[in-house]
């Protein structure tokens, strides 16, 4: 059996493959650049994008399940960035899959794809998708999941999404760095009151959930064509978790607040600026940002316990443990 895994290189996608690679599975990656760590487990790499159908049917020959991974993330950029990335890429690793006769496909959404801007405590996944997005990751992360879901069942497909929220942990170069670099920048406000909750999710407990969501795609399981929330099962207050990472990498606490209103209506100022100046960076504060950091959302993941067995191995404190040495270790910047 092959197990495919797009954005292999990337911080989830590497947990995945080491995590199939120990239990003895076969692994191809579709890459676009060399990853000698990935080769180094004797994993396949095949050289492509998924944004070219012709690269994903090679990279889905022979294979009896795939994982896709693969995405752009981010608060800002055009439309057409993230389109091409995250749906026309999740449409061509479909046909990708229909076309090599590939049973099993497991999609890594994002909980983002039902956030409107408000408070989300202990939602399911009844939570509908919003009726006006804040930014387009979350928008196209939607559609995504939804062509995903909707070709559960056709030409042998079985299908399932799963909804990581927040993921964490070591060899992370995009959430807890991006944390650091604005707090050694003195860029971070705590905004709205700090009592909002959060989920997060271990980034070695969100692997394990994609291999028992492919474990659990079996004809006539209750898995097929849903989506689930997976976290780590522990809501904690957003600014607490926040100043206790700056503090283990040896950083004040972020004291300075604004009230999410303003957050939010400068977050719109920027948006319009850099959309006017046609800027690609990304700006300081967007709409999405605001609402993310200023609201509670945190999850029920009973279906995930229910349907796919899956329950978190690591707790928050002991992945903090593991975390620690590392962030002691970086660079202090002056």
């Amino acid at each position: 059996m092959i197990s495919l895994v797009t954005g292999a290189g990337g911080f989830l996608g590497q947990y995945i493959v080491e995590q199939l690679v120990a239990r003895g599975d076969r692994v191809r990656a579709l890459v676009r650049r060399n990853l000698p760590a990935l080769e180094a487990l004797g994993v396949e790499c095949i050289h492509g994008d998924i944004r070219e159908l012709a690269d994903v049917k090679r990279a889905c020959r022979d294979v009896a399940v795939a994982y896709h991974v693969a995405a752009v993330a981010g608060i800002w950029g055009s439309w057409h960035h993230f389109y091409d990335a995250n749906v026309i890429g999740t449409k061509n690793i479909i046909s990708g899959c229909y076309h090599a006769g590939v049973t099993r496909l497991v999609f890594t959404s994002s909980p983002s794809v039902t956030f409107a801007g408000r408070d989300q405590c202990n939602v399911d996944e009844s939570a509908p998708y919003p009726t006006r997005w804040l930014a387009h990751y979350p928008h196209t992360k939607a559609l995504a999941e939804q062509l995903v879901l909707e070709a559960n069942g056709q030409h042998h497909l079985l299908t399932c999404a799963l909804r990581p929220h927040l993921i964490w942990g070591p060899r992370d170069q995009h959430l807890i760095p991006r944390l650091l670099d604005r707090a050694r920048k003195g860029q971070l406000r705590r905004i709205g009151d700090g009592k909002n909750l959060i989920d997060a999710v271990y980034v070695e407990n969100a692997a394990a959930a994609h291999l028992l969501a492919a474990d659990a795609l079996q004809p006539g399981a209750t898995a097929c064509g849903k989506a689930y929330f997976i976290t780590n099962n522990e809501p904690v207050n957003c600014w607490q978790w926040i100043n206790d990472v700056l503090g283990l990498a040896g950083l004040a606490p972020v004291n300075r607040r604004i009230s999410l209103p303003v957050a939010y209506a400068a977050g719109a100022m920027m948006e319009g600026l850099w959309t006017i100046l046609r800027r690609t960076d990304e700006p300081r504060m967007t709409r999405f940002l605001a609402a993310q950091l200023g609201t509670s959302h945190y999850f029920n993941t009973a279906a995930a316990r229910r349907d796919l067995g899956y329950t978190p191995k690591i707790s928050m404190a002991e992945g903090m443990k593991k975390l620690a040495p590392l962030l002691r270790a970086e660079p202090s910047h002056g």
